[in-house]
């Protein structure tokens, strides 16, 4: 009998007008640029060229991401299914802000945020360990008892999260970079753990 697993690829929603303008944005929106949308209808035709196939696309429930991924699933014509869990973290009285505007509003607290690596919290936000806990338990529920190959469209934050937790790192500035935007990483899922199988997978 075949061992079952699955097997998740993390995709990040395609550039919007806030990232194009470098404000963060988190729990709420902003649409996806031409470029953004050009870039959703490469990854369509990459994807579509991968095997195995995949066999479902679960997306986070903000707009940008349900964007990407419909443009996506004009190539696959996969199931679609909501997840509310694969939200961004919630950023609270910083979102919507520029990355220059906060270290002039507020350069201390930013700095002590950022130091305090997975207990990441912006003012009225949400902390990246309560990210990291609600995303890795929505991942394991999409778990069955046969193998699957599920495509998930999501945020920066959210992979960032999950990739660092699965190698076991601090979330603090001295660590290498591990996710790079506009790539694809393919992490699995076995018996309630998660590993990583291939990082920063370009669309070609």
């Amino acid at each position: 009998m075949e061992h079952a697993y699955t097997r998740f690829g993390l995709l990040r929603h395609a550039k919007t007008i806030w990232n194009q303008e470098h404000r963060i944005q988190g729990s709420g929106d902003s649409p996806l640029t031409d470029e953004g949308k050009e870039t959703s209808r490469r990854w369509g035709a990459f994807l579509k060229t991968m095997t195995p196939p995949w066999q479902k696309i679960v997306v986070s429930p903000l707009p940008r991401a349900q964007t990407t991924a419909a443009i996506i699933n004009e190539f696959l014509e996969l199931p679609v299914e909501i997840d509310e869990e694969l939200r961004e973290m919630n950023w609270g009285a910083w979102e919507g802000m520029s990355l220059p505007e906060l270290k002039s509003q507020a350069p201390a607290e930013l700095a002590r945020q950022i130091e305090a690596g997975w207990e990441f919290r912006a003012p009225s936000g949400e902390s990246r360990t309560e990210m990291l806990h609600r995303v890795r338990a929505a991942l394991l529920r999409h778990q069955s008892g046969a193998s699957q190959h599920i495509l998930i469209i999501t945020h920066l934050g959210v992979i960032n999260a999950l990739l660092r937790h699965i190698e076991g790192r601090d979330y603090l500035p001295s660590e290498p970079k591990i996710a790079w935007k506009n790539r694809m990483h393919i992490i699995s899922a076995d018996q309630g753990s998660l590993a990583i199988e291939q990082l920063n997978i370009e669309p070609l």
